[in-house]
């Protein structure tokens, strides 16, 4: 039964390294964050309509993937990050986005700590360290009130990846 892990937090936090280091790991397949794609794309300029654009992109790249998967499909960030992002900068959110998080499924989180040094990218928008940490209790309290296995990880890139794996490998509830 595959089981969908979504490693998710603040901007340069170590998502897309945790994310492609458990699939090398497991032999699984990952997904990138779309908007890196979508936005690179546009030069890194969006409006709120985008976010919608991003949402549906990542939605698909999620379901493609998942058919060359067979036991974990881990996912760089899902729609709880463009949920946030969009309420955060334009004070709502498109209904598709709050109705496919209501839909989809997701069996894990993975909430990745802002110990990890800032990395300066274009896409990147929040290097204040106060930023960082308030984008870091939305999402944990998101995660906390759907009730869903969650593993908060902080240290080093190889203390992250070691506590993930025990936590995947031990998890009482696959």
């Amino acid at each position: 039964m595959l089981k969908r892990i979504v490693i998710i937090g603040p901007e340069s936090t170590g998502k897309s390294t945790l994310s492609a280091d458990l699939a090398a790991y497991f032999g699984e397949p990952w997904v990138p964050e779309y908007a890196r794609e979508y936005l690179n794309q546009r030069n890194g300029s969006y409006d709120y309509d985008d976010l919608l654009k991003i949402a549906e992109g990542q939605v698909i790249s999620e379901d493609t993937l998942a058919a060359s998967a067979r036991n974990f499909l881990f996912c760089d960030t899902d729609l709880h990050v463009i949920k946030v992002w969009s309420e955060h900068k334009y004070g709502k959110v498109d209904p598709w986005i709050t109705q496919q998080l209501k839909s989809r499924h997701y069996d894990a989180y993975i909430l990745t700590g802002v110990d990890m040094p800032w990395e300066a990218d274009p896409l990147r928008e929040h290097p204040d360290p106060s930023m960082r940490a308030y984008f870091y209790g939305v999402y944990q309290q998101l995660l906390e009130d759907r009730g869903l296995p969650l593993l908060a990880v902080s240290g080093p890139p190889s203390t992250r990846l070691t506590a993930v794996i025990s936590w995947l490998e031990t998890e009482q509830n696959w």
